[in-house]
């Protein structure tokens, strides 16, 4: 529930508590994506539906924490945005935005709002699945934790394909290098944007390639960018199917991209990317009692088939019960061990190839 908001003109500081940002320079600056007409600032307070813990930055840099202060630069239209959050009590979050107009400020007060998932209302799912057997103790202990979204489904698409069957880390890496050839830099506040689809589109593969992308992939990844750039594929629009359609048509994208797609850049949690290795690994201990089974991809969709709409969700728990020695003790007396790597080793090949499609 949206509490207050102000719009301001000129450059005057944001209300008390509410996130601050550098001061705009006095001049024009020459570096690409800085607009000297930033003059409108917006402050909203949020009461959260549900119990919010507010988190800390992105492992790909571009969401900051400073000073318990998340900040993020975004682009609208190629106009800059710069919005941040800060929490200073568990009922009140202050978002604020800088941007050229006050739509473009509220704008990005909104994709914040998205990727913080503080307007999401979680009793329904906690009344149902806080007794589950599987991922009830995590739910009552941790009510407050939320799947953690891109604010621009693009990100959450290429981030995807990044992964695509490596490990984490190296796909951070892969993430990151995209980002400082491609992206957008402030020379005010230091942050970065994430490289468009049109950038990405316009370079060939071998630069992709270049930067530890598999070259199959870098091909993917251009594909991609090209449907967006061309505006072939909306991920905003009101229904993803044409979209998911016409992205599954590109080589490399297969389910799993597409669940990844849709629960962490669309905010759909009646979708989980079972296909995970983390979770066909999760699935297999849970269910045989071997700290080292792991089952199909078919298995794990059954597993998670239960959480209904809410599979998503349900399958970040999973982890969280996993990672807190909260999963229950198997059939088999297996004692739960660490969980599995953060998300990453995934794979989007053909059914045939991989079960984690």
């Amino acid at each position: 529930m949206t509490r207050a908001s102000r719009a301001r003109r000129g450059n005057s500081n944001l209300p008390s508590k509410c996130p601050q940002f550098a001061p705009a320079p006095p001049r024009p600056s020459t570096e690409t994506g800085i607009n000297p007409r930033v003059t409108h600032e917006l402050r909203v307070e949020v009461t959260p539906p549900w119990p919010f813990r507010l988190r800390g930055g992105s492992a790909d840099g571009l969401l900051r924490n400073r000073n318990g202060s998340l900040q993020r630069l975004l682009h609208r239209d190629g106009e800059p945005v710069h919005v941040a959050a800060i929490q200073p009590a568990r009922d009140r979050v202050i978002f604020g935005a800088r941007a050229a107009s006050q739509p473009d400020a509220m704008w990005g007060i909104r994709r914040l709002r998205f990727a913080t998932a503080v307007d999401d209302d979680l009793r329904p799912f906690y009344e149902r699945f806080r007794d589950d057997r599987v991922i009830g103790k995590a739910v009552r202990a941790v009510p407050e934790l939320r799947v953690r979204r891109a604010p621009m489904p693009w990100e959450a698409l290429s981030n995807a394909i990044t992964e695509q069957l490596i490990e984490f880390e190296r796909a951070v890496e892969i993430q990151r290098r995209l980002i400082a050839a491609l992206g957008v830099r402030c020379p005010e506040t230091g942050l970065r944007d994430a490289p468009t689809p049109a950038a990405v589109a316009a370079i060939a593969p071998a630069r992709l390639a270049a930067m530890d992308l598999a070259p199959a992939r870098a091909l993917t990844m251009r594909g991609a960018a090209a449907e967006l750039a061309s505006g072939r594929v909306d991920l905003l629009a009101a229904d993803p199917m044409p979209g998911w359609r016409r992205l599954r048509a590109i080589p490399g994208v297969g389910p799993w991209t597409l669940e990844t797609l849709a629960l962490y850049g669309q905010g759909h949690h009646d979708r989980v990317p079972a296909g995970d290795l983390g979770y066909l690994k999760l699935v297999g201990r849970i269910t045989t009692g071997s700290p080292r089974a792991r089952v199909d991809e078919p298995a794990a969709r059954a597993f998670f088939d239960r959480y209904g709409e809410w599979k998503g969700l349900a399958g970040e728990y999973l982890r969280l019960a996993a990672g807190r020695g909260l999963l229950p003790v198997s059939p088999a007396r297996a004692v739960p061990g660490r969980a599995p790597d953060r998300r990453g080793t995934r794979s989007s090949l053909p059914a045939r190839r991989s079960a984690a499609a």
